[in-house]
């Protein structure tokens, strides 16, 4: 049956598009020249800053050390004495580890609320009140409940990350096309086949949606959630600069968080890209 369900949804889908239109066109001259002007505002926004610091302070003061010159002669050292990559590694663990919770709650939450409609009306007005609540001023509780360290930071990135995760599922589970739906169930399909079959197929496109945005929340939550006492991360080497006065390793420090954070949404927009667009198209053809 699972099969049939899935020959079925494919052959109806592909029936209303045609023939497949999806070229693999070589690189647009459009896009070459966004990402020339992209690495040229790049460049300006690294030289205007630069220029400031050199115009408005002088050689060997404190407002000195935090240009990008500063920054950078102290990245080798940083690298090499503070260990960045151990930091990096334990602040990558943990976005993984609350961005996972987050998605194991989140998308049964969206599924149901897209599903079920009393569902939907009795618990949007909570979860849009719980939304709007800053994850950081959960950090008294966090602390209090589950302590310093790992488990804090854990709860703290995983409820700014459900949010976008659950509403995002759950317009995936309101657009999905009905007659894939009827489809499914005029071939007597079971609730796991017209789960499998059906349901993620048409939703997938709108979880990673939702995963997009829960990371670039989860990189902005991380650096203070981080600060809660654990000896290690982005978060604890800023508070760890910062009291040593070495304020080109913090710029150093800003500078990798900043690199870290565009890797990661571009990583996020192009596996939507690669995943997501073909889903949708196969579900909306």
């Amino acid at each position: 049956m699972s099969d049939l369900v899935s020959d079925r949804a494919h052959a109806s889908s592909a029936g209303a598009a045609g023939p497949s239109t999806r070229p693999t066109a070589p690189v647009s001259a459009p896009r070459v020249a966004r990402a020339w002007l992209g690495l040229a505002g790049l460049a300006g926004v690294v030289a205007t800053w630069w220029l400031g610091i050199a115009l408005f302070t002088t050689s060997g003061s404190l407002a000195s050390q935090f240009s990008p010159t500063a920054a950078l002669y102290a990245l080798p050292d940083l690298i090499r004495d503070e260990q960045l990559g151990l930091h990096i590694a334990a602040s990558l663990r943990r976005i993984a580890v609350g961005l996972a919770w987050a998605i194991v709650l989140g998308v049964p939450l969206g599924f149901l609320i897209g599903r079920v409609r009393w569902l939907d009306k009795a618990l949007t007005p909570s979860l849009q009140f719980l939304r709007m609540v800053s994850p950081l001023s959960w950090m008294p509780i966090a602390v209090m409940s589950l302590g310093v360290g790992d488990p804090a930071v854990y709860f703290l990135l995983a409820f700014a990350a459900l949010w976008p995760l659950a509403m995002s599922t759950s317009a995936g589970v309101t657009h999905i096309d009905r007659r894939w739906v009827q489809l499914g169930e005029s071939l007597a399909a079971t609730r796991w086949e017209m789960l499998w079959h059906v349901y993620m197929p048409g939703i997938a496109a709108h979880v990673l949606t939702g995963v997009r945005l829960a990371i670039g929340i989860l990189w902005i939550v991380l650096v203070p959630a981080e600060m809660l006492g654990v000896n290690a991360g982005l978060g604890y080497l800023i508070l760890d600069t910062r009291d040593r006065l070495a304020y080109s390793e913090l710029t150093a420090v800003i500078l990798v968080i900043g690199v870290l954070g565009f890797a990661l949404d571009w990583a996020a927009r192009f596996v939507y890209r690669r995943f997501g667009g073909a889903m949708q198209d196969d579900q909306g053809g």
